[in-house]
């Protein structure tokens, strides 16, 4: 099992100096990663950061815990940028990059302000071809596409990942919506989450159900994450035995962020971050 300190790129989490040095803490403290959520408003007025900016801080500031976008709306990005981003973040890492994708959440205002595609089956399919074209790319052939969203003339893109055969790829979707995690089933991991306007926290009988139906979905038996965000605050016994449950659950990774949609004050989420991983 692996624990991470996962943060809003909005509020008091903006700032790239925070961003890193709350990394710098983490891995100091034993944390396994640092990731970061990917929003371009959340409302209007609210302060935000860009999370790959916010990335690159940390990693040019660490030298052992992983990180990466939790998770990037694809949808709204130009696959080729991303490829582009995600190999440079990595190339700086040394290799400790996870990519985290899904068809963003929610739609208004995200994708709506600004004239995005907010029709959920095409999001669906951009997000599939993206993949497919960031995929081409990473390899570092020749690689052309032609889909119904996206056209790409044959070009080689360089340099490859350090991390081979391609970055992780962590898929996100919304339980018990089915057709994002037979998705999930293709990549390296999952990141589940409750449908819902609140986004209520998982059970561990859920993820129990969705470890059952990625798995049978799944065309071969390598190494496989399953990741969730919990809220391990309170009685240290507690906490731990909270792991433990959700290890035996199927989870890989367990996520803690700031309570209170991310509006806990950062002193207050430093501290836990300083006191380190239950166990450690």
């Amino acid at each position: 099992m692996k624990l991470a300190v996962n943060v809003p790129n909005f509020g008091s989490y903006a700032d790239p100096r925070t961003f890193a040095a709350l990394a710098v803490e983490a891995e100091g403290a034993g944390w396994d990663g640092v990731f970061v959520w990917d929003h371009m408003l959340v409302w209007s007025g609210n302060v935000v950061g860009d999370p790959w900016i916010l990335m690159a801080a940390a990693a040019a500031a660490t030298d052992r815990i992983m990180l990466g976008p939790m998770v990037t709306p694809v949808p709204r990005r130009r696959p080729w940028k991303l490829a582009r981003e995600a190999v440079s973040l990595d190339q700086l890492s040394d290799g400790r990059l996870i990519l985290g994708v899904g068809i963003g959440f929610p739609p208004d205002p995200e994708f709506t302000a600004f004239g995005e595609q907010v029709e959920e089956r095409a999001r669906g399919e951009m997000l599939d071809e993206a993949l497919e074209i960031i995929g081409g790319l990473w390899a570092g052939e020749p690689f052309s596409f032609d889909g119904r969203h996206y056209h790409l003339d044959e070009v080689t893109f360089l340099p490859v990942p350090v991390q081979q055969p391609r970055i992780p790829i962590w898929v996100a979707g919304m339980w018990p919506n089915r057709r994002p995690f037979r998705r999930a089933a293709r990549f390296d991991g999952v990141f589940p989450i409750a449908a819902g306007e609140d986004m209520p926290m998982l059970q561990p009988s859920e993820l129990s159900e969705i470890v059952e139906y990625v798995g049978r979905h799944r065309e071969d038996g390598g190494p496989y994450d399953v990741v969730t965000y919990v809220d391990l605050r309170g009685d240290a016994r507690r906490a731990a035995e909270l792991v433990e449950e959700w290890s035996e659950a199927g989870a890989t990774w367990l996520h803690i962020g700031p309570g209170d949609w991310g509006m806990e004050p950062i002193e207050s989420f430093r501290a836990r971050i300083r006191a380190g991983p239950p166990g450690v």
